[in-house]
């Protein structure tokens, strides 16, 4: 799948300069067209984020690490919440009558085909914090922004996310003795930008946003 560049142009400077962009399908410019508001809170929360390396690179991660904790409120606090999306799959086994007597049976079956988490949607806009996670977490977000897409629950999705190597190459800076962001099976720009090259998102737009040592 082709990369798009939309962001260059409905971003505002400030922000764009900031972290490093990749899209599918206009997604920047089909967010900021059919949701306004949430495109808004998005330019805000990346606005007010910034890296502290105390914060954001010497400490452990844990379930939610100080950084997607940080990210994830920046949209919370402007009314985006966390949804559980579940796919299921009903099916119906008509058991037919023989004989007079009898009666046909029908046996109703249901099973839970898929169950997505997504840590924030508004409206018709979802958007991931990954930081430093299992890079499996990016074949469930894709996964996930396929099956809402295809559903017409959303217009598009978003990763906010980092650029492995900018942050490794910071951390050595700061201290050239540490082994942070040495693992490379972590959720990341560079994990997730073959995943969009062979269209895992199917039709869904998706924006990646990653921080950089820009971020500051």
């Amino acid at each position: 799948m082709d990369f798009t560049h939309s962001y260059r142009e409905v971003f505002p400077a400030d922000v764009l300069d900031r972290y490093d962009w990749l899209e599918t399908r206009n997604a920047s410019a089909i967010v900021e067209a059919t949701n306004a508001e949430q495109f808004g809170d998005l330019v805000a929360a990346l606005r007010a984020f910034a890296v502290d390396p105390a914060l954001d690179i010497f400490p452990t991660g844990g379930n939610e690490s100080n950084t997607a904790a940080r990210l994830n409120a920046g949209l919370r606090d402007r009314g985006w919440r966390e949804g559980s999306y579940t796919v299921a799959l009903t099916a119906e086994l008509r058991m037919l009558a023989y004989g007079e007597d009898e009666g046909a049976q029908v046996l109703p079956i249901e099973n839970e085909a898929a169950s997505y988490l997504i840590d924030n949607i508004k409206g018709r806009i979802a958007v991931d914090v990954e930081w430093h996670a299992k890079d499996g977490n990016l074949d469930r977000d894709l996964a996930a922004y396929r099956s809402l897409y295809n559903e017409g629950i959303i217009d598009a999705a978003a990763i906010i996310t980092m650029h492995r190597a900018e942050m490794r190459a910071w951390a050595r800076r700061l201290d050239p003795e540490t082994t942070k962001f040495n693992t490379s099976t972590t959720t990341n720009l560079e994990k997730v930008t073959p995943r969009l090259e062979r269209g895992d998102s199917g039709g869904c737009p998706v924006l990646i946003v990653a921080v950089c040592q820009r971020t500051v």
